[in-house]
């Protein structure tokens, strides 16, 4: 009976603790029209802006993600040369599990210019946590078919500190890129352990007008 009641007691505390991580009612706030964020990483900040306009459930999600601190500690685990740098697996999986429900997809508006940012994607209604900012013009995002979807939707563009975000650590490659399963089950700790060099997002969040 007494072990009952502990593995009770853990069980209610998980949920707890689940609860203060995330609460399904997040993923129902509607972003502004537009919005600022800043991203604090270990090269320096960058700052984005959001237009709604562009992608309006994906610029929803992207503010509830910023919103609600799920950015906070996240590996910027791939970094294409002249490509990409993709991140959004959280270093929980609990809070990365909850967030992975995808929105519905949209067309592209705004070209992948250098800069800008959109969600990462593997088929239909798949955005959801990931996304990855263009580090050069990648207009063949923009129409690129696959798995029952055509193009990436730009939701946002680095308005500044786009000097730190072209110093993220990119001597890993795409090799991370296949590794995403792992990263999803260890975390941090198997990237600070195996990658040392791969950049972070300490946190980010929604600035002020």
């Amino acid at each position: 009976m007494k072990n009952k009641l502990i593995l009770l007691v853990g069980i209610l505390l998980f949920a707890s603790c689940a609860t203060k991580k995330f609460k399904e009612k997040w993923m129902q706030k509607e972003a502004p029209a537009t919005f600022k964020a800043r991203f604090e990483t270990t090269q320096g900040n960058f700052d984005i802006e959001a237009t709604r306009e562009w992608s309006p459930k994906g610029v929803d999600r992207l503010y509830q993600l910023i919103k609600y601190g799920y950015y906070n500690d996240v590996a910027i685990y791939r970094v294409v040369p002249n490509f990409v740098a993709q991140f959004g697996i959280h270093n929980d999986s609990l809070i990365n599990k909850s967030w992975q429900k995808g929105v519905e997809d949209e067309p592209v508006i705004r070209k992948n210019d250098s800069m800008t940012i959109s969600f990462a994607r593997g088929g239909v209604n798949t955005r959801s946590n990931q996304i990855f900012i263009n580090l050069k013009e990648n207009h063949r995002l923009d129409k690129l078919a696959y798995s029952g979807v055509t193009g990436f939707p730009v939701v946002a563009k680095v308005i500044a500190g786009q000097e730190n975000v072209l110093k993220f650590y990119d001597g890993y490659g795409d090799k991370l890129g296949r590794q995403q399963g792992k990263i999803n089950k260890l975390g941090n700790a198997f990237l600070r352990e195996k990658y040392p060099k791969v950049d972070y997002i300490l946190k980010a969040y929604i600035l002020k007008k």
